[in-house]
């Protein structure tokens, strides 16, 4: 008997393949580059006079070089900070000509020679530079042999390292955080406050502390364009150098100090520069239930950004969309709208058009008596729900809640007590006090929506908001989301793909394709008549679009389709045919049907009671009929069997196009 061999598990450190062994050609130039890298530092460890060493850190000469070096690289920190968070935020979120250009600028002074730096910055803001007599002239400033210069030539090198961390860690965010604030009423700069910053808040960091490092250890910049002065432009980086001439020692200790700095800077970091993780994963807690918890106290007050609309106020929509999606939409007060079709029909690009967040499409939009399409997506009264909720991580359920009303000017009391009273309208008030993280699926969509409603908009846009809940879950938000929208005085638009969604939560289908719309009728009505192939399939039926041709139909898809009525000679159709209509024999049937396929089993599936059973032919378009379980044990029906499926004319019905 042969043994099965289980292969041992991989090293902590990482995955590994089994047996899987670094090449000699390659282990061998990596460990000599890890001793050349190594050997310095520790001649620094080997060559430090441990006895005196704190004699050499505490003289006059290095603690007042320590000094300027911590006042420079601190202003440096703050200088770039204020001019490099805001560059970041332009090279990821905005598409501009030269932007590659700027990019290289920012790259530039990592790659320059410091000494070239220097000789740069003395040409540019140097007492004959470019800038350099507008500064003395109308402000009195003369940057080199300053302690200002030292700043100026430091934040010039260490900059860029702040862009780059930034500039990563905003391209990584997602968009839909940004959009959805917007849409709640919060204008671009509390945006940018109060939810872009602190999701980035770890990327800022990151580059925050390797700016201040750089800052801290720079050298040839300085001394070129700042000088070598006392007191003045003297860093630890220049007394250091000092040193080496006469006091070499002095010179190492002062090194070891900066090695020290350096080395604590990059363990606090612990791979986020690199993009590495940390090993000790994020705690993420989704509980499935509804634990009843203390909800915290509010107190405080904000600045209004806009104004939120007077509650029962009724608000109809006109609009009128062009560019991919070309359409006109009109809706009374109350109303809900699905919005359904195939992926890239255009229903995600719709939503977007009415907030004003896409150039993709633009909409004409009135809502009552307010045009609304030259307002920006925070002053339109637009509320969006994507499909992931997009609540804020960093925020608990209840500032997530009250985020809108804060950022229309409710006082922060008023505005945490109306979110918690929709959070207990939708079933989640005793989880007011949990983050995103800790809440299930249906707990947090729930959320969302009770964000969007708190708001107060005119336009409530929801996308696919239940379409990640299981179906317990999904019927009870489906439950608590209708009697929401039955006393909602605006519109809303729901893009679903879920058909029960679209009876029982809306008034009307919109059904688009290509940008268009195809079918806007009650749902009552899209269901008996669909005019898309995609909804049809969505309802469960067969669709086959094709041309009137005699007494039947030449199907687009190839083969040839007998009706019970005739059609108008060329005239485009959709002939929907119900699986239940369609039947199922091991040989070819005689009698009264007129549509009679060969074909082949290619897959059978369980919907309810009863089996779908896929069949292919060349000479007809894929079918489905539904038997029943015995029906198809009786027919040995499995996937290959050859089968011929037959379907009466009079049960075939056709919708022209």
């Amino acid at each position: 008997m042969r043994r099965l061999r289980i292969p041992a598990p991989a090293p902590a450190g990482g995955p590994r393949a089994p047996g899987s062994r670094a090449p000699l050609a390659l282990a061998v130039p990596a460990l000599i580059a890890v001793a050349f890298l190594l050997l310095p530092l520790v001649g620094i460890l080997a060559r430090t006079t441990w006895s005196e060493l704190g004699t050499h850190l505490s003289s006059p000469g290095v603690l007042e070089a320590l000094r300027l070096s911590l006042l420079v690289s601190f202003c440096a920190l703050g200088l770039a900070l204020l001019l490099g968070v805001p560059l970041a935020w332009l090279l990821a979120r905005v598409n501009f000509p030269g932007k590659a250009l700027v990019r290289s600028l920012v790259l530039l002074p990592m790659v320059l020679p410091p000494t070239v730096g220097g000789v740069a910055l003395l040409l540019g803001f140097g007492r004959r530079g470019l800038l350099g007599p507008w500064l003395e002239g109308t402000f009195g400033i003369v940057l080199p042999f300053h302690t200002s210069g030292a700043v100026v030539a430091a934040t010039f090198v260490a900059m860029p390292f702040l862009v780059i961390s930034l500039e990563g860690t905003l391209a990584g965010l997602r968009t839909s955080y940004e959009e959805t604030a917007a849409s709640l009423g919060a204008s671009p700069v509390r945006v940018f406050c109060t939810v872009t910053l602190p999701l980035v808040a770890p990327g800022l960091a990151a580059g925050a502390a390797l700016t201040w490092a750089r800052a801290l250890g720079e050298f040839g910049a300085t001394i070129t364009f700042a000088g070598n002065l006392p007191g003045t432009t003297q860093t630890l980086p220049l007394e250091v150098y000092l040193l080496l001439q006469d006091a070499p020692e002095a010179a190492t200790s002062v090194s070891l100090l900066l090695l020290v700095i350096a080395m604590a800077v990059l363990i606090c970091l612990r791979g986020r520069w690199t993009g590495a993780t940390t090993g000790r994963p994020a705690r993420t807690v989704r509980p499935a239930d509804d634990t009843v918890l203390p909800a915290p106290p509010a107190t405080g007050t904000a600045e209004p950004d806009t104004a939120l609309p007077a509650p029962g106020e009724r608000w109809p929509l006109h609009a009128e969309v062009t560019g991919f999606n070309q359409l006109t939409l009109d809706a009374d007060p109350g109303s809900t709208i699905a919005v359904v079709g195939p992926n890239g029909a255009g229903k995600t690009t719709l939503l977007r058009a009415l907030l004003g967040l896409t150039p993709r499409a633009r909409a004409a939009l009135r809502l009552g008596d307010t045009d609304v399409s030259a307002l920006p997506p925070h002053r339109r009264g637009v509320a969006w729900v994507p499909q992931d909720g997009a609540l804020f991580p960093h925020l608990t359920a209840l500032t997530n809640t009250a985020y809108g009303l804060r950022a229309h000017g409710t006082p922060r009391a008023e505005a945490r007590r109306t979110a918690q009273q929709w959070l207990d309208r939708l079933s989640v008030g005793p989880l007011a006090h949990r983050k995103p993280a800790q809440l299930s699926g249906g707990q947090a969509q729930r959320v969302a929506l009770a964000r969007a409603l708190a708001a107060r908009p005119r336009l409530l846009l929801l996308d696919e908001p239940l379409a990640a809940l299981d179906q317990t879950t999904r019927a009870h938000v489906r439950h608590t989301l209708r009697a929401h929208l039955a006393a909602f005085g605006g519109v809303c638009l729901l893009v679903t793909h879920d058909p029960v969604e679209a009876v029982s939560l809306a008034d009307r289908v919109l059904v688009l394709d290509d940008g268009r719309a195809l079918q806007d009728a009650p749902p009552a009505e899209v269901t008996r008549h669909p005019r898309s192939p995609w909804v049809a399939r969505m309802l469960g039926r067969n669709a086959w679009p094709g041309t009137a041709d005699g007494d039947g139909l030449a199907l687009t898809e190839g083969g040839r389709l007998v009706l019970a009525d005739r059609l108008p000679e060329g005239v485009r159709a959709l002939a929907i045919i119900a699986p239940e209509a369609v039947s199922v024999h091991l040989d070819k049937p005689a009698g009264s049907p007129r549509n009679v396929w060969p074909g082949t089993v290619r897959e059978i599936t369980s919907a309810g009671s009863r089996l779908r059973v896929l069949v292919t032919s060349d000479r007809a378009p894929d079918l489905v009929a539904e038997i029943t379980p015995s029906a198809a044990l009786e027919l040995g029906l499995a996937d290959g069997v050859s089968v011929w499926t037959s379907v009466k004319a009079t049960e075939v019905s056709v919708v022209t196009l």
